[in-house]
């Protein structure tokens, strides 16, 4: 089953403790390193298994008029300058981001899906099947990873490499993810992953 992994916001500003936006990550969360190990290993674990990266990134134009201020969480990125195109908050944090000709998507709503070529890259991939990550788990990672299971992909969601800065909403998003998709550890989902061979490089 050809599986590709999908890395969604390890960027400073969710990031970092410098970082303006506390969706992800509390300012003092004792998890963070942590958290940040389990997503570099996961980045490591599917790259060692030969399976295909697509790191997706949210960010948007200097001043913010491409932002839809219909909800609070839009309104609060206005509000506090953050995720603009081209600044530190919006680059990848320290090893998480791509690497060589990985593909990387951005995107400027909640869902990664919409208004991307997430999905037209994933048919240049040919995935049958997503492994899922990052922060917030109660926003992009959820609204994705219903996306992409009405879509028809099989989901994994990595639970110890996505973060909420309130761990009663990470837990929650997770036990309602476990119906349309199946979570596990980092350590299970590189388990599953290595019985499953990776195509060999060039085949369609």
């Amino acid at each position: 089953m050809r599986t590709v992994l999908v890395a969604m916001h390890y960027q400073n500003e969710v990031l970092d403790p410098r970082g303006k936006i506390r969706v992800g990550v509390a300012a003092e969360d004792p998890n963070r390193a942590a958290l940040k190990h389990n997503a570099a290993r996961l980045l490591a674990g599917a790259r060692a298994l030969g399976i295909p990266v697509v790191s997706v990134r949210i960010a948007f134009a200097a001043g913010h008029a491409d932002v839809n201020r219909n909800c609070k969480i839009f309104r609060d990125v206005v509000a506090n300058d953050a995720m603009v195109e081209g600044s530190w908050g919006a680059a990848f944090h320290e090893s998480l981001g791509p690497i060589g000709d990985e593909f990387v998507v951005k995107h400027s709503r909640v869902n990664a899906f919409y208004g991307s070529q997430l999905e037209e890259i994933l048919r240049v991939l040919r995935a049958e099947r997503l492994i899922m990550a990052g922060i917030a788990t109660n926003s992009v990672v959820e609204t994705s990873v219903r996306h992409a299971a009405d879509m028809g992909y099989e989901v994994i969601v990595a639970s110890d490499a996505c973060s909420c800065a309130r761990p009663e909403l990470h837990q929650a998003s997770l036990e309602n993810m476990r119906y349309v998709a199946d979570v596990m550890t980092v350590d299970e989902v590189l388990r599953v992953s290595a019985r499953t061979p990776a195509p060999a490089s060039g085949t369609p």
